[in-house]
């Protein structure tokens, strides 16, 4: 583990302004350009609307965004009026969804989806299930078939679709025929103040470390334990092979008996808030990303690469659609299949003491990348051109 560590942050979610708030900022430029999201939360919202909206502002200066949610009711509706472009965010549909979006239609207001995930078609509904370790069973059947149909459904009443790589971009086309626009996810402003912190820190202690090898798995959702299991043999292996090594589980810890014989060397921390998550993840050297390498998990993006890359801790990951292409192995990252994380993993620890080399050369990626500015063409493309 690294040495230099900051204290945890004073967080406050930045996404608690009224709806009063809301709407002067959406009405104060020109293009207007709203964002629905049901209930704001740290996961999809963030990402896909809150990012999205800070972004906007280097894209295109004069232009105003702010979000509309669930709670708004009819106010929502009356905005609509105001506007010049509605995105919806990955909303299941219900009637008011479908009453917003004929509404801005009728207007003559363009109307875009957002989705960062393989859950809108129900010919992968099986697929999606199995991924997550869904049990087959009625209630799990009704949930994930009603609400991959109706993520789905909502799509279809836009005139376009934002998404996250090439790759799901091609099955948003397949299923729905609509025009794609890729986004990547990307840091906000606020996670790179702070990772910039901890790195400046790291730099001035050498990278010194504590003379222990952390590897840090970050789930974020309890749906991974597939994934982990991907791993588990050779993380057992490597516990047992080289005392210096610990696991630090941040998020939901996977229900693991190969494990049990290694708990006191297994450090697990709750979900964090997304400042404090770039905090712990800076106190490691290693943080894995195994994913199942489907059709579900290549739609997956490289978000635990770059929050992982802009505090200078390297990944290794499964060699993905997306993580094939955003990690140059032996550069930037590691990339491991399935059949070679014991051999990756045991030679990575090996080298650790080298890993400040590969870790600047990440951050600095990460910085070029997906800091806000680096995404104005993108977000200019998708918002304020109708061609494809």
């Amino acid at each position: 583990m690294f040495t230099a560590q900051l204290a945890p942050v004073a967080y406050q979610d930045p996404w608690s302004a009224t709806f009063a708030e809301r709407k002067a900022t959406l009405l104060s430029g020109d293009p207007r350009i709203a964002y629905y999201y049901a209930r704001p939360d740290t996961s999809t919202f963030r990402y896909r609307t809150f990012n999205m909206i800070e972004a906007l502002r280097h894209a295109e200066p004069d232009a105003s965004a702010s979000w509309l949610t669930a709670d708004d009711g009819s106010r929502a509706m009356e905005v609509l009026d105001e506007i010049d472009l509605l995105v919806v965010c990955r909303a299941l549909y219900t009637p008011h969804v479908g009453a917003l979006i004929a509404r801005a239609k009728s207007l003559g207001k363009r109307v875009l989806f957002d989705v960062d995930d393989l859950v809108f078609d129900d010919r992968y509904t099986h697929l999606v299930m199995e991924t997550l370790a869904q049990p087959v069973e009625e209630h799990s059947l009704q949930f994930w078939f009603g609400y991959i149909a109706r993520s789905g459904c909502t799509m279809r009443l836009c005139d376009g679709v934002i998404t996250t790589n090439a790759f799901l971009a091609e099955k948003i086309r397949d299923f729905s025929g609509l025009p794609t626009w890729t986004v990547p996810n990307f840091l906000n402003r606020a996670q790179i103040d702070l990772s910039s912190r901890i790195r400046t820190a790291k730099q001035r202690s050498e990278w010194a470390r504590d003379g222990q090898i952390d590897i840090g798995y970050f789930s974020g959702t309890p749906t991974h334990e597939r994934d982990f299991a991907l791993i588990e043999p050779a993380l057992v292996t490597l516990l047992e092979s080289n005392t210096a090594v610990r696991l630090r589980i941040v998020g939901f810890p996977p229900q693991s008996e190969l494990l049990a014989p290694f708990a006191h060397r297994i450090v697990t921390l709750p979900l964090q808030d997304f400042l404090n998550l770039q905090r712990v993840i800076g106190d490691v050297e290693i943080s894995v990303v195994p994913l199942q390498d489907n059709e579900f998990g290549n739609c997956k993006s490289e978000l635990k690469y770059f929050e992982a890359a802009i505090v200078g801790t390297v990944t290794i990951a499964t060699p993905t659609f997306t993580y094939r292409r955003v990690i140059e192995d032996g550069w930037n990252g590691y990339l491991a299949t399935a059949q070679q994380w014991d051999d990756v993993l045991r030679e990575r620890v090996a080298a650790v003491d080298g890993v400040r080399t590969v870790a600047e050369r990440a951050a600095a990626d990460a910085l070029e990348r997906y800091a806000p500015e680096a995404q104005a063409s993108a977000l200019r493309a998708a918002l304020l051109e109708e061609s494809e």
